[in-house]
């Protein structure tokens, strides 16, 4: 319990100096943000692939989280020292569940070997598997990152927007997959869904995300509803029925190809799913104008 306690507080000590909140740092090494308090708090040990992240983030031996010395460095010759390479922006965890959602997006999870992964990152299957050691905690982090920056999305694009009206279009317009990111961001979204029907941990996931997202999309509503930008509503049942049609329309969508003889094709394309998603927001939700409009 003592070396469990020590290591909690070297970790503090990374955390301290990265200057960021445990919250962040959680993103960062793409875990669970409550399994990080629990493990600080000493209810819970980090594991082995989690201490490696932290100092890879850190940029400090794992040795020294465990209280060890560092294992030092072997010397180089004095004559030709081969250059390191730079370190992968956000460090290889990142780099590592960044690689493995283009790749999901592109092939699908089940198609993707941790060699190809390992190929993407120019690294070693072994470094994978330090950080990573099984697909469930690979595919649990690359969920969690599209969790994370999904959400980054949103309140980036919204920061400032008091309309609610706008506002729902613009969570609206970032759902439409009509650019090669946002397609490739929801051919991952289908492939885990599917997974979630499988995995009990990615539909916890799944469902948690669901949660914030119906949320999010209800929260826009009351505040339409309190500016009378929209009629008086069930918020929550609103936002289930959009996101619902959201869904479903994407589905669609992801189907045909972007550009392709079935893009203009009527509910299929980009477009239409757009004007679809508006015109129901106006016919559901808009207020009727007043007179002194």
């Amino acid at each position: 319990m003592q070396q469990q306690d020590e290591v909690a507080a070297r970790v503090r000590q990374v955390i301290d100096a990265a200057g960021v909140s445990a919250r962040e740092f959680a993103r960062r090494i793409v875990i669970d943000p409550s399994k990080l308090s629990r493990s600080l708090n000493g209810t819970r040990r980090f594991t082995a692939a989690e201490l490696a992240r932290i100092a890879d983030i850190g940029g400090v031996d794992v040795g020294r989280l465990l209280g060890s010395a560092a294992t030092p460095s072997p010397v180089r010759p004095v004559s030709g020292p081969r250059p390191s390479p730079p370190p992968p922006e956000g460090g290889r965890p990142l780099q590592i569940v960044r690689e493995t959602v283009r790749l999901i997006a592109e092939r699908g999870f089940h198609a993707v070997r941790v060699a190809d992964i390992a190929a993407a990152c120019h690294t070693s299957t072994a470094a994978i598997h330090y950080h990573f050691p099984g697909r469930d905690e690979l595919l649990e982090a690359a969920v969690r990152w599209c969790m994370d920056e999904d959400t980054r999305r949103r309140a980036d694009a919204t920061a400032g927007t008091r309309h609610a009206g706008d506002e729902l279009r613009l969570l609206i317009e970032l759902q439409t997959p009509r650019t090669e990111q946002q397609r490739r961001q929801w051919c991952v979204w289908l492939d885990l869904w599917a997974e979630a029907a499988r995995s009990t941990t990615v539909g916890r996931l799944h469902v948690e995300y669901y949660r914030q997202w119906r949320e999010t999309v209800a929260e826009v509503i009351r505040r339409g509803v309190a500016q009378g930008v929209f009629r008086p509503v069930d918020a929550d049942g609103a936002a289930l029925a959009l996101t619902a049609l959201i869904d479903g329309l994407a589905s669609q969508v992801l189907a045909t190809e972007p550009g392709g003889p079935h893009d203009t094709v009527p509910y299929t394309g980009a477009q239409a799913m757009h004007d679809t998603l508006i015109a129901h927001v106006d016919a559901c939700l808009t207020a009727a104008p007043t007179a002194a409009d």
